[in-house]
């Protein structure tokens, strides 16, 4: 039956209206970044499918600001195809629910079980992806989602990762040589969110 598919007419409208309302959210939130999120909301509206790689013009991908059971470290991933330390995450593939595919990118590059992911969006973050492979550069459109790990912190490195790292969130926010997202990420967790209790 039409919209009871991932792709039908009614499913993506009612998604595209939840991601939406969440940007709007954000915005309120965040007005620094609240020109950044009607960008996003540009994207959204867009009649090509936002949500597939295959969108050069920009597309929706999804990462998780993935901390300890303590709230005070972070899991990095030591890109391999971008060489930098970042937050794991990755394209959406079609899937309109963004939070959904943060979680899914978190289980996959940590292999770390009993993962929660907050519904609300933490951060966004458009940048510039360079050529690869035979692949154009083009812009991600990257929204960021809470993920919380329970007593499981013995990490598996993927194949898309060179190694994975818990780090202070202290030291992240302090790292001048950081990715400035990764440091935006760790100064607002730092400011609006206290550790949970051990």
């Amino acid at each position: 039956m039409r919209g009871l598919d991932r792709g039908g007419d009614a499913v993506d409208v009612d998604a595209r209206a939840r991601l939406a309302r969440a940007l709007s959210g954000f915005a309120r939130r965040h007005p620094a970044q609240a020109t950044e999120a009607a960008g996003f909301a540009r994207l959204l509206e867009d009649r090509a499918d936002p949500f597939v790689r295959e969108r050069l013009e920009g597309h929706f991908t999804a990462s998780a600001w993935l901390v300890d059971r303590t709230g005070s470290r972070t899991l990095l991933t030591h890109h391999r195809k971008l060489g930098r330390w970042l937050q794991p995450g990755g394209h959406a593939d079609g899937d309109r629910d963004l939070a959904r595919v943060a979680l899914r990118e978190a289980q996959e590059e940590s292999g770390l079980h009993g993962l929660r992911v907050e519904p609300a969006i933490f951060d966004l973050d458009r940048h510039w992806i360079p050529e690869h492979r035979g692949v154009p550069g083009h812009w991600h459109y990257d929204v960021r989602y809470v993920v919380r790990a329970g007593d499981d912190e013995d990490f598996v490195v993927g194949e898309e990762s060179l190694a994975l790292a818990w780090r202070g969130i202290q030291a992240v926010a302090a790292d001048a040589g950081a990715d400035p997202s990764l440091r935006r990420m760790a100064r607002r967790w730092l400011v609006e969110r206290s550790p949970a209790p051990a």
